[in-house]
């Protein structure tokens, strides 16, 4: 290869490299699925390199990807999975006839570290309309959408793009891409989504901020009277990849002292995720000393009480994609520990 060849594929995968964290975003909201979005946007940069000498500059270079992108999404979702909340799926649970069934992983809508999907702007309207649409409600209703009607509310509602641009991308035509959109807000206007009324200032506000340093201090000291006092009184708990989810104060905090005991003593570091505040929860290990990992926790928080608490377990997962160590030291955790 020659210095100008080695110049040219060096400069190009500049390029393509500068928007994977938006690609990324894109694919997660198609796809409900942290991993499968990476992996989705992964094919996208090799296909894109493969066939960049076809590339004849027609529409920019983050058209053409995006357009690449939309296809390799929409192929991983033929076999017409939804990802999906525990509460999508079967009725809240009483905590006297609770039990811990697990289904499989691609069952479920999976978190995601906002710094992998959520691109730099230092305009705060566009960063908070970017966080609301990765929340875990948001993403949920999104999956009860068709494919392609998903792909257009996701171009046109989240990324702006006008009717014109989703209509050469999915090589349709205006009309089409209106009427999908009509129906796809229609869908979104029926649903109550668990969790869509969270409210939350960006960056979050001192009431905000105190109020997560004391669910801290309520969930490390085990103290089920000051977290009833956070809770809203239909809060949701869920904790994939069981199906069983809670709902209301007494059967949260009464899981917690029953099936949930285990997590006493438990040490918490922030996680930003899916665009609302979060945790990582390490449990106490007794074979090796310090903390081993238990749950990425994500937070909804409206009108001053948490009203969803969402606990991620399998951690073997999600700890390396948050960058999680995978074990605690007691006296490291002094150092790292801060809201």
């Amino acid at each position: 290869m020659s210095d100008g060849t080695a110049t040219t594929t060096t400069d190009l995968d500049v390029r393509l490299e500068k928007h994977r964290v938006e690609l990324t975003g894109y694919c997660y909201r198609m796809l409900g699925s942290s991993f499968e979005a990476e992996d989705a946007v992964q094919d996208t940069m090799v296909r894109a390199w493969r066939s960049y000498d076809k590339f004849e500059g027609r529409s920019s270079l983050r058209s053409w990807l995006y357009r690449i992108a939309t296809n390799v999404c929409l192929d991983m979702l033929t076999a017409g999975n939804k990802r999906a909340r525990p509460m999508d799926l079967t009725e809240s649970t009483p905590l006297a006839q609770a039990a811990l069934s697990p289904r499989p992983d691609n069952t479920w809508l999976e978190p995601m570290p906002d710094n992998r999907v959520l691109p730099s702007t230092e305009d705060p309207a566009e960063a908070a309309v970017a966080k609301e649409t990765v929340r875990l409600a948001f993403m949920a209703a999104l999956q009860q959408l068709p494919a392609k009607q998903r792909a257009v509310l996701i171009l046109r509602e989240v990324l702006a793009w006008k009717a014109s641009e989703v209509a050469e991308l999915l090589d349709t035509t205006v009309a089409s891409v209106n009427s999908a959109l009509q129906r796809a807000r229609a869908t979104l206007a029926e649903q109550q989504q668990p969790g869509a009324e969270a409210a939350l200032s960006d960056p979050l506000d001192e009431e905000q901020q105190k109020l997560l340093e004391r669910y801290v201090a309520a969930f490390e000291g085990y103290d089920m009277t000051a977290l009833t006092a956070l809770l809203h009184e239909d809060a949701i708990m869920t904790m994939p990849p069981f199906d069983l989810w809670l709902t209301g104060v007494k059967d949260i905090t009464g899981f917690m002292t029953t099936l949930g005991a285990p997590c006493a003593g438990s040490r918490l570091l922030p996680v930003q995720v899916n665009g609302l505040p979060g945790f990582a929860q390490y449990k106490p290990d007794p074979e090796a000393g310090g903390f081993t990992p238990w749950a990425v926790q994500v937070l909804e928080v409206s009108d001053g009480r948490i009203t969803g608490f969402h606990c991620f377990l399998d951690t073997k997962r999600w700890f390396p994609l948050f960058g999680l160590p995978l074990h605690l030291e007691a006296e490291a955790h002094q150092v790292e520990k801060g809201v």
